[in-house]
């Protein structure tokens, strides 16, 4: 995804910001902003922001995984299943 036409200045925003919270609902594209010619920061939606966040949360759980893997740190399915059935049998 190209964002060379989500980048405004910050003096934008500033003057902007019900029309750009507006825009960042309605397109679901992230803007960047600029201070001094420079990307200083990056604005998204919160629904954007949530979906991202679950996303890396998801990633995380798989690296875990992956690492636990590499570790040796592995039960057989049945081992695991009669565990998680055992458990809730006690609750």
């Amino acid at each position: 995804m190209r964002y060379s036409s989500q980048v405004k200045p910050i003096s934008y925003v500033k003057s902007n910001a019900a029309k750009v919270l507006e825009e960042l609902a309605e397109y679901r594209q992230p803007l960047v902003i600029t201070q001094n010619g420079e990307a200083a920061a990056v604005l998204q939606d919160i629904a954007s922001y949530e979906a991202d966040q679950e996303t890396l949360a998801l990633l995380k759980i798989l690296a875990l995984g992956t690492q636990q893997i590499e570790q040796g740190r592995t039960v057989p399915a049945k081992e695991a299943m009669a565990a998680v059935r055992k458990r809730r049998g006690r609750e």
